[in-house]
Order: C-alpha cells, then sequence, then structure tokens
C-alpha cells in the first residue's frame, strides 16, 4: 500500500510540477536582459510569491519522493536506509521553507 501511494503522489507532483515549471522558464527568459530591481519587483507581487512557493514545496516534495525510491533501490543497510531517507524528507521541509521566507520578506 505505501508503494502505491509513493507512485500516486509522484504522478500528481509532476502532473502539477510541469505547467509551474513551464511558468518558471518563462519567467526566466524574460529576467534574462533584466535588472535586479525588476527580477525584486517580480518577486514582490502576491501572485508571484505564491506560484513559486507553491512551484519550490512540489519540486522538493518530487525530487524527496524520487531520491527515496534510489534509497530504497541500491542501499542495502536498513539503517543507513532510513537515516538517509529521514535526512532527505527533512531537507526537503527546511529548504523550501527556508525559500518561502526569504521571498515572503521581499
Amino acid at each position: 500500500m505505501n508503494a502505491t501511494k509513493k507512485w500516486i503522489f509522484l504522478k500528481i507532483s509532476g502532473a502539477t510540477l510541469a505547467p509551474l515549471m513551464l511558468w518558471f522558464i518563462i519567467n526566466l527568459i524574460n529576467f534574462y536582459d533584466q535588472g535586479y530591481s525588476d527580477v525584486v519587483n517580480f518577486f514582490s507581487t502576491s501572485s508571484s510569491k505564491f506560484l513559486f512557493s507553491i512551484f519550490i514545496i512540489n519540486a522538493y516534495f518530487f525530487s524527496a519522493l524520487s531520491v527515496s525510491e534510489v534509497f530504497e533501490d541500491y542501499i542495502a543497510n536498513d539503517k543507513i536506509k532510513n537515516v538517509a531517507n529521514k535526512v532527505l524528507y527533512a531537507s526537503a521541509v527546511v529548504i523550501p521553507l527556508i525559500t518561502i521566507i526569504l521571498i515572503s520578506k521581499l
């Protein structure tokens, strides 16, 4: 049952990640020739903050689930596997949280 839930979460997060990544890439292309103040102005709008926050949370969630599958497949020692998964999941919570807090201060 756990593997099924993980598979479903991977598919849902991957499907929601695609349009968010497209939105981010389009805006990143627009930033290419602009200055720092234009980038700060973009991230100062509430809609951009919200979409970027969802993008970051979703991206880290997707990557944590994907990498944990690699741990399950290639790490034979259960203790090392459990520690690696716990560190991975903790970083998947802490890094987006710090990013969102810093973006919200703009």
